[in-house]
C-alpha cells in the first residue's frame, strides 16, 4: 500500500511498511510520536520537488478543484504505472482519486484511514522528507500561502456584485437592529413621557425629539421654532408642549436621562448610515444591473443577486426558478405534502406585483419573472449599460396588468373597451315599383299540356 502526500515543496510517495497498524485508526497517532517510530511504519519511495512557486501554484489550483496536474500525472506514471505496481494508493481527496483511477488505472482509496495517516505524516513531515530542510519547507509553505491568497483576492475583485451582496445583507441587518433599538427607546422613554410616542409616530423623528427634550420639564425652555425644525409642523410642536405639562409619566434621574439620550443618538446615527448605504446600493445597482433595476427596483434586484450568489449565477437561472427564488422552504414543503407549489418568492416585493389584484398576482409574477430573466442576461452579458430594455419591459408589464384587470379586453387609448360587432337588419316597407314585369310575355298564351 502506498500513500500520496502533497506538500508545499512537491509531491511525495510513501510505502506503508506495516499495514496492520492501520486497523485501529484511533491509536495510529501513537506510532508517529517520534521520527524513529514513524520510519518503522512508512518509507519515502519518491519525491518530486516543484521548480518554482508558479508550478506549485498551478498544482494547488488543480488540487483544489479535484483535478490532476500534469506534474502529478507524470510523477504517478513514472513511479507506479511504469514500475508495474498494482497496490492501493491512499489519498486525501475522493474526487481526485476518481480522476487518477480513470486516467492512470490506479486503484485509489480515500476515507478515515487515509485522512488519519496523512495527518500523522504531516506531523513528522520534516523528518520523513530528508532532502528538504525544515526552515526551507516553512518558507515554501509561506510563499505558497501568499500566492494562493493573492490569487483568490484577485479572482474575487473581478466579481463586483460581491459588493452588492454584502451591502444588501447589511441593509437587512440594519433594518432589524434599527427597529429593535427604536422600539426599546419608545418603551424606555414612555415611562417618563408616554404622550410623545402617540404624537410622534416616526421612529427617527422620535429619537431626535428625545435627544432634544431629555426630561419633559425641559420642554418649557425649548422654543417652538426649534421643535418645528425637526417636526416640520408647528401645531405638533405646540401639542407636545401642552402634553408635557399634563404628562402622566414617572420621574427619572439624570443618569437615566443620559443613557436614554445616548440610545436616541445611536438610533439617529444608524438611520443616517442606513440612508447612505441605501444610496450606495442604488448607485451600484444602476451601474451593474441597470435593466433589472429599472424593472423591479434596486432592493428586490439586489436581493435576487444575493440569493443566487452572483449576477452571472442569476443570469443562468430559468424564469421559472427566478419566479420562486426565495421561497424554497415553501416549495419543498408543498412538494412533500403534494400540495400546490408557491407562485412567487422575492419578486412578490416588486411594485408591479404588489399593485396587481390578489387573483392576478400569480400571472403577473410569472410574466415578471420572464422579463427579469431577459433583463439580467442582458445586464450580465450585454455591452450596453443603459436601462432601456428594463424600461420597455416595465411599460409592457404595466399594460399587461391593465389588460388582465379589464377581464382580457383590449384597452384603447380613450379608455373604452373594444365594442363587439353586431349585424343590424333594417326593416323597410314593400316597394312595388322596384319589381320588373315583362308585359309582352304576360299577354302570350302558354301551350296546354296534354
Amino acid at each position: 500500500m502506498y500513500v500520496l502526500f502533497e506538500t508545499p515543496a512537491g509531491f511525495a510517495l510513501f510505502k506503508v511498511l506495516k499495514e496492520g497498524k492501520l486497523k485501529d485508526v484511533s491509536k495510529l497517532h501513537k506510532e508517529f510520536e517520534n521520527p524513529k517510530k514513524a520510519a518503522e511504519i512508512i518509507k519515502l519511495k519518491a519525491f518530486k520537488k516543484f521548480k518554482d512557486t508558479k508550478e506549485a501554484m498551478k498544482s494547488v489550483e488543480k488540487l483544489l478543484k479535484g483535478e490532476m496536474s500534469k506534474g502529478l500525472k507524470k510523477f504517478l506514471d513514472k513511479n507506479i504505472v511504469q514500475k508495474g505496481i498494482e497496490e492501493e494508493l491512499m489519498i486525501s481527496d475522493k474526487k481526485l482519486g476518481k480522476v487518477i483511477t480513470e486516467k492512470l488505472n490506479i486503484e485509489c482509496k480515500a476515507g478515515e484511514k487515509a485522512s488519519e495517516l496523512i495527518r500523522c505524516i504531516r506531523f513528522q513531515m520534516s523528518s520523513l522528507l530528508e532532502d528538504i530542510d525544515e526552515k526551507e519547507l516553512k518558507n515554501m509553505s509561506l510563499g505558497l500561502a501568499h500566492s494562493l491568497s493573492r490569487y483568490k483576492l484577485s479572482f474575487s475583485s473581478e466579481k463586483v456584485d460581491t459588493m452588492i451582496i454584502q451591502a444588501v445583507s447589511l441593509l437587512e441587518d440594519l433594518d432589524k437592529e434599527l427597529n429593535n433599538y427604536a422600539m426599546r427607546l419608545k418603551e424606555w422613554y414612555s415611562w417618563h413621557f408616554p404622550e410623545l410616542a402617540k404624537i410622534v409616530t416616526d421612529n427617527i423623528t422620535y429619537s431626535q425629539m428625545v435627544d432634544l427634550i431629555g426630561q419633559r420639564q425641559n420642554v418649557k425652555k425649548i422654543s417652538v421654532e426649534k421643535m418645528t425644525e425637526i417636526l416640520g409642523n408647528e401645531d405638533i410642536a405646540q401639542e407636545i408642549k401642552e402634553a408635557a405639562e399634563i404628562s402622566m409619566g414617572t420621574e427619572i434621574l439624570k443618569e437615566d436621562e443620559e443613557h436614554i439620550r445616548s440610545l436616541s443618538k445611536s438610533v439617529f446615527e444608524i438611520s443616517q448610515y442606513r440612508q447612505n448605504l441605501a444610496e450606495y446600493l442604488k448607485n451600484r445597482m444602476a451601474a451593474i444591473a441597470p435593466n433589472l433595476t429599472q424593472l423591479i427596483g434596486e432592493l428586490v434586484a439586489a436581493k435576487l443577486i444575493s440569493h443566487a450568489g452572483s449576477l452571472m449565477n442569476l443570469a443562468k437561472l430559468p424564469a421559472s426558478t427566478i419566479q420562486i427564488l426565495g421561497a424554497e422552504k415553501a416549495l419543498f414543503r408543498a412538494l412533500k405534502a403534494r400540495k400546490n407549489t408557491p407562485k412567487y418568492g422575492l419578486i412578490y416585493n416588486a411594485s408591479i406585483v404588489g399593485a396587481a389584484k390578489n387573483q392576478l398576482k400569480g400571472k403577473v409574477s410569472r410574466t415578471l419573472a420572464n422579463k427579469c430573466a431577459l433583463c439580467v442576461r442582458y445586464d450580465a452579458l450585454g455591452e450596453d449599460v443603459d436601462g432601456n430594455l428594463g424600461m420597455k419591459n416595465k411599460a409592457y408589464l404595466e399594460g399587461r396588468v391593465k389588460l388582465l384587470e379589464s377581464g382580457g379586453k383590449v384597452i384603447q387609448q380613450n379608455g373604452g373597451g373594444q365594442k363587439k360587432w353586431q349585424a343590424k337588419a333594417e326593416s323597410k316597407g314593400y316597394n312595388a315599383s322596384n319589381d320588373f314585369v315583362d308585359k309582352n310575355e304576360s299577354k302570350k298564351k302558354r301551350p296546354r299540356l296534354e
